[in-house]
């Protein structure tokens, strides 16, 4: 399971009600039902991917993530998990706010654009990076707000959004040394490749 999804599950409380935004064939959704017992709804516009959940028994919304979660009351559910989808939508601002109204917390993960090869990519070649993170090419990609640990954090800081856990992590496959390891929470704008973040809107007398 990718380790965002195990992040998911270590933040989310057993027994929550969960809305998973853009939920794909429902495979993290599915997981936290067999293993915390979650109840909640999985949000998805691609029909395929729908039919894959809807078989695994969860309860999915047809919706596009940019008509906003209007449907859904203030306090809703515990948390809002979205996974990779935060880049890909027209006001990724309004959404996260959103999130934030209609549950207490919210799980966000999304490629990190500033990651070194990102970096070396572009500036060497001029081209677009692809990457595992990033596995598209510019004409054909679902990203169209890509951002950077250091570009999440201010527009927390704009919205007066509470960041309570970040983890950085990269998409190989291959283990890195403790070393490395170390080295990409020190420095994860540069050596991070996706970025994980539980967040809540800060309360009103803080």
């Amino acid at each position: 399971m990718r380790m965002d999804y195990q992040l998911a599950e270590r933040w989310i409380a057993p027994g929550s009600h969960v809305l998973d935004l853009g939920c794909g064939n429902g495979e993290l959704l599915a997981h936290l039902h067999t293993q915390l017992g979650v109840t909640g709804y999985g949000l998805e516009i691609d029909e395929d991917k729908i039919n894959d959940a809807i078989a695994k028994g969860l309860s999915i919304v047809e919706q596009d993530l940019n008509d906003g979660l209007a449907r859904f009351a203030d306090n809703s559910f515990d948390t809002v998990v979205m996974a990779r989808a935060l880049q890909a939508v027209k006001s990724p601002d309004l959404l996260l706010l959103d999130m934030l109204r209609v549950a207490r917390e919210a799980v966000i993960t999304f490629p990190n654009f500033a990651h070194w090869q990102n970096r070396i990519h572009l500036g060497l070649k001029g081209l677009m990076p692809v990457s595992e993170a990033l596995p598209y090419e510019w004409y054909n990609t679902p990203n169209i707000h890509l951002c950077t640990f250091k570009d999440f954090e201010a527009l927390c800081a704009e919205h007066d959004i509470d960041i309570i856990n970040r983890f950085a992590v990269s998409d190989s496959d291959k283990p890195h040394s403790a070393l490395m390891t170390t080295l990409i929470r020190q420095a994860p704008n540069l050596l991070a490749d996706v970025a994980i973040y539980r967040v809540t809107k800060r309360s009103s007398n803080a």
